[in-house]
């Protein structure tokens, strides 16, 4: 059920950003982007220069770009781009069948609410297998802070690369599913997936 918005679609929702277009006289970078649909709702997938720089799911396209827009509000954003469509099919394939593994390029150094901290956070979480899950705890010690796990699972919350960095692999220590940025429910269909691969 891989269905791609197209341009017209997206700038109809967000009135003030038509044609999927955000300029700025200070703009910094251009990043491009195509929504899909995917059998989890709406897939957003945004790629800089020099690879993936966003995944976002959701309901609603609006949404979708309004926070394509908080994560890089000086970014030239133009949206229903073809590579990025090819983009999306990757990552709904990936949904649809986990075992196949999602290899994208990604690009993290655009995202500028990454810290040091998080970054640490969201390659520990890139060693996670399909299929395993960690606990937040287990995070906080494999990058060498066991006492940060608050700060671990704020870290899952600010990351922009969904599925390509699995934060829905993280539970609680005692293997019960919390918060999760896109929908606890997504998580729950993300791992019953993962576990059948």
């Amino acid at each position: 059920m891989n269905q791609l918005l197209s341009e017209f679609e997206v700038s109809n929702e967000v009135s003030g950003f038509a044609s999927a277009n955000l300029r700025t006289e200070e703009a910094d970078a251009q990043i491009r982007f195509a929504i899909g649909e995917s059998s989890l709702g709406l897939v957003l997938v945004a790629r800089g220069e020099r690879g993936v720089c966003a995944i976002l799911m959701g309901d609603d396209s609006g949404e979708l770009i309004r926070d394509l827009q908080d994560r890089f509000p000086r970014a030239n954003a133009i949206g229903d781009d073809e590579d990025c469509k090819q983009l999306i099919a990757k990552v709904v394939e990936f949904v649809e069948t986990p075992a196949m593994g999602l290899d994208l390029p990604l690009d993290m150094r655009l995202d500028v609410r990454g810290t040091a901290f998080q970054r640490r956070v969201w390659e520990a979480l890139r060693e996670i297998p399909v299929g395993s899950t960690a606990s937040y705890a287990d995070i906080a010690n494999r990058i060498g802070s066991p006492r940060s796990v608050r700060a671990v699972a704020q870290a899952c919350g600010a990351n922009a690369l969904a599925m390509a960095i699995p934060c829905h692999r993280v539970v609680r220590s005692d293997g019960a599913l919390s918060g999760y940025r896109w929908g606890v429910e997504r998580k729950r269909m993300l791992l019953d997936r993962e576990a059948c691969a």
